[in-house]
């Protein structure tokens, strides 16, 4: 049986542009279903983790490097941060990838803060610029740190449990940005108008798993160009880059639409050719899974729900 997922951002990512009439009569006659909200419930959905873990660090750190299987090893995320303070506490502004980092700024950066860690009894690498690792011990206890998508915006006071695991981690993280924030090429990002790398995020921490206790995904095929959806689904499945429209359909595609913004690309190159797909037969299900949790499935013979009323994301423009 043939089936396309499309994983799509939340409707309000769209702001104001405008559903076409063909799609949201379609989408009004699909089975709806809600799930948890967010980015990481919506990948959960659909890549499958060992006994419900979430050891983004080492998976990512295995398609980067190769090495997240060294023997006693764990790993945790120490992405660069850019946060700024306001009148109501201090926010997550950018990381990662958003923050537009060379190889300069990792050679400015990192060996300033690296004795901090190896004094702590790690290793603070960097082999892409926007995605740094801690390697520690493999029996380090974490707390549950937030992925850095979830806290995008939000108040750091907000994600602090207030653990003895914890406080040992915020120490660290505050020496770290002690460092950063006084550092001289982040004056001189701040010069060129870019942001500052300011403190470290930490997230995604535990140790490789062993494949052969994680659950083949249900998708043949996984296309996205995002890094983490990319580590996760590695280890179970073949995954290929995002192509710039719907591909030649086979077997079963997990297709992740999460970065689009533009909504006329998104109904004009992927959601008016699957629904062709499906009404010709070349496609047995299509299931829409956006960031809200809600999660709709169209199946051929839906094309007979003419009752049905069109459906329209509420915070989008209607046709």
């Amino acid at each position: 049986m043939t089936s396309a997922t499309f994983l799509l951002p939340a409707a309000a990512r769209f702001g104001a542009q405008r559903w076409q009439p063909d799609i949201v009569r379609a989408l009004g006659r699909a089975d709806r279903t809600m799930a948890a909200p967010g980015r990481r419930p919506q990948l959960a959905r659909h890549v499958a983790m060992p006994e419900g873990g979430w050891p983004l660090a080492a998976l990512s750190r295995q398609v980067d490097v190769g090495d997240a299987d060294a023997p006693g090893s764990a790993w945790l995320r120490a992405d660069p941060a850019w946060l700024r303070p306001d009148i109501n506490g201090v926010r997550l502004m950018g990381h990662g990838e958003t923050l537009g980092l060379a190889q300069a700024d990792v050679d400015a950066l990192l060996p300033v803060l690296q004795p901090v860690f190896a004094e702590a009894g790690f290793a603070l690498d960097a082999p892409s610029p926007s995605r740094w690792y801690l390697r520690l011990p493999r029996e380090t206890a974490l707390p549950a740190f937030v992925d850095p998508s979830d806290a995008l915006g939000t108040d750091l006071a907000d994600h602090d449990d207030g653990g003895a695991q914890a406080r040992h981690w915020r120490a660290l993280a505050n020496e770290a940005q002690i460092l950063l924030h006084t550092h001289p090429w982040n004056t001189a990002r701040a010069a060129a108008g870019r942001p500052p790398v300011n403190a470290l995020w930490f997230w995604g921490g535990g140790p490789l798993p062993d494949a052969s206790t994680v659950p083949r995904g249900a998708q043949a095929r996984v296309l996205t160009d995002d890094a983490t959806l990319r580590a996760l689904a590695a280890i179970a499945t073949e995954v290929e880059p995002l192509p710039s429209v719907w591909p030649a359909q086979r077997d079963a595609l997990l297709i992740d639409l999460g970065g689009l913004r533009d909504l006329r690309q998104l109904q004009a190159d992927w959601l008016r050719p699957a629904l062709a797909a499906l009404a010709g037969g070349r496609l047995d299900t299509l299931i829409l899974d956006d960031e809200d949790g809600r999660v709709l499935t169209l199946r051929r013979w839906h094309r007979l729900r003419i009752w049905r009323r069109p459906l329209v994301p509420a915070t989008a423009a209607r046709p």
